[in-house]
């Protein structure tokens, strides 16, 4: 009989107040859970150890996205069939992973937990609604995935996503990244109703006004880097289009060029070239690294970056 291999996986850092919690509760419904201290200044790894953790401890404080990359490592070597990733605060209920492990049954490799389908979301602070769905836009312009909650902390992986899910990332934009890989490699996913508790004392570790700007500027690097022709040829040649336009209207109509309308003219002919050429060189770096690394995208690690 075939049996699956189900853990959870957890980035930590100095959660030595809840963590313990968290860990039983996901016991429950895991056959192991896996905690990577990322640095932790408190006993983070005493206590989840004492828990019934598995824990892995990075010496200093390397960022989300290392301590992701650590669990989907340890998951690989664990031989895991399915990873349920949340975080460790307390933010998640894990009587809710039974809710994202029903969608891997069923042929999903991802299953996003979503703190705003179904009407759901009435207790998170307005300002990070804003912020998440200013990052929900940014991820769907990058590569095209659209989903109600690019940034959940809250995932569960199937097999396929565990073997094969790479991301360059060390920083909070990491889960952005990996939504990116799932598209651009034709992995299904899907996403169910979580809720997500806000009225910890100390329900998040970094500023959250920080974290949108950091995800969003690592978003913006891959959005340039992944569609060059979309976001510098295109408009590169919309750019040069627009000023030969402006020169013909002011021959047409007035005869004659000022110093500052020749200005314009030349600064939106010379920006628009550049830009032309930018994304043409950008798309065919992007292709050489497709074409060293099979399957790999022009944004992705050349390695497992562990």
């Amino acid at each position: 009989m075939y049996l699956t291999l189900t853990i959870a996986a957890m980035p930590a850092y100095n959660e030595a107040h809840v963590i313990a919690e968290v860990i039983l509760g996901c016991k429950k419904y895991v056959d192991n859970v896996i905690v990577v201290d990322d640095g932790s200044s408190d006993n983070t790894a005493e206590v989840a150890r004492s828990a019934g953790g598995y824990v892995v401890k990075h010496e200093v404080n390397k960022g989300y996205g290392a301590a992701l990359k650590s669990c989907f490592k340890l998951a690989r070597e664990f031989n895991a069939d399915v990873m349920i990733i949340m975080d460790s605060d307390g933010q998640h209920n894990p009587d809710e992973i039974p809710r994202l492990l029903e969608p891997l049954k069923h042929g999903a490799d991802l299953v996003i937990g979503s703190r705003f389908i179904n009407g759901n979301g009435k207790n998170v602070p307005a300002y990070r609604k804003v912020g998440m769905k200013i990052l929900d836009i940014a991820t769907y312009l990058a590569g095209g995935i659209l989903v109600t909650d690019s940034q959940s902390g809250f995932r569960a992986y199937g097999k396929k996503a565990i073997e094969n899910v790479r991301f360059d990332g060390n920083n909070m934009s990491a889960g952005s990244e990996i939504l990116l890989y799932i598209k651009d490699h034709n992995l299904k996913f899907t996403e169910v109703e979580i809720h997500c508790r806000y009225d910890l004392d100390q329900c998040s570790s970094q500023n959250p006004f920080l974290h949108g700007m950091e995800v969003a500027f690592q978003i913006l690097k891959n959005m340039g880097f992944r569609r060059p022709l979309y976001y510098f040829t295109v408009p590169g040649i919309l750019l040069i289009a627009a000023g030969l336009l402006i020169e013909i209207a002011f021959l047409h109509l007035v005869g004659s060029f000022g110093f500052g309308v020749i200005s314009l003219i030349f600064l939106m002919i010379l920006t628009g070239i550049f830009m032309v050429f930018t994304g043409v060189i950008l798309h065919l770096v992007s292709k050489m690294i497709s074409q060293i690394v099979p399957g790999q995208k022009g944004t992705e690690s050349l390695n497992d970056g562990f």
